[in-house]
């Protein structure tokens, strides 16, 4: 199995559990953004990025390193950790029955993603294993991150199973010692509710 297949599979987990369990400071060098007609989408989306300022989790918030220790994702009260492949870490909040309400989730790179294909590279990997439809609503590359730099992709999909709708942003960041995955996600439905916790804990996300 190639460096590829092992990233999507990883990824596919987490696309899975949620299924299952139903910037200002930022040298922005591209930006590309998608919207519905009649829609006020493209200001929104361009002002998370502005939003994606590289600060301190809140007190309160819990942090799981990387078992690589190249990284560490944070999480508020609200979220628990829960089960992820053995070089992951995931945290979430459980709804009715089990379903992720909110999902975080960090994963060493292993494919060929870089910083400048990360937005196209997300995509075919959710097209590849969960999704039956995938569209970019905004990317943007040169964001600066707490001890590095990343490039960060906004995106909604529907998966096969089920058609639950999941809208996500996805951020590779290199560090000094390495590049790392995370990922914040949420049903569609709760995306706009959700939007200003999860950019916080992307933005408290700190590389080594």
């Amino acid at each position: 199995m190639g460096d590829d297949s092992v990233t999507i599979m990883s990824w596919r987990r987490g696309v899975l559990a949620l299924v299952a369990g139903l910037a200002t400071g930022s040298l922005v060098l591209a930006l590309a953004v998608s919207t519905r007609p009649g829609h006020t989408r493209a200001t929104t989306l361009a002002s998370a990025f502005q939003a994606l300022v590289p600060a301190p989790a809140p007190a309160g918030w819990s942090r799981l390193p990387l078992p690589n220790e190249t990284a560490v994702l944070s999480y508020p009260p609200t979220l628990r950790r829960v089960i992820s492949d053995s070089d992951a870490v995931s945290a979430a909040l459980p709804g009715p029955g089990g379903a992720y309400l909110l999902y975080l989730s960090a994963t060493p790179r292993q494919g060929g993603e870089n910083l400048q294909n990360w937005a196209a590279y997300r995509l075919r990997a959710l097209r590849a294993e969960d999704a039956s439809s995938v569209r970019e609503d905004a990317a943007a590359t040169g964001l600066a991150f707490s001890g590095g730099t990343g490039s960060c992709v906004i995106d909604d999909y529907v998966t096969r199973i089920g058609a639950h709708h999941f809208e996500e942003l996805a951020c590779l960041v290199h560090g000094r010692s390495g590049a790392s995955v995370i990922v914040a996600a949420a049903p569609a439905a709760r995306w706009a509710q959700s939007r200003s916790l999860l950019l916080r804990a992307v933005a408290a996300y700190r590389v080594r």
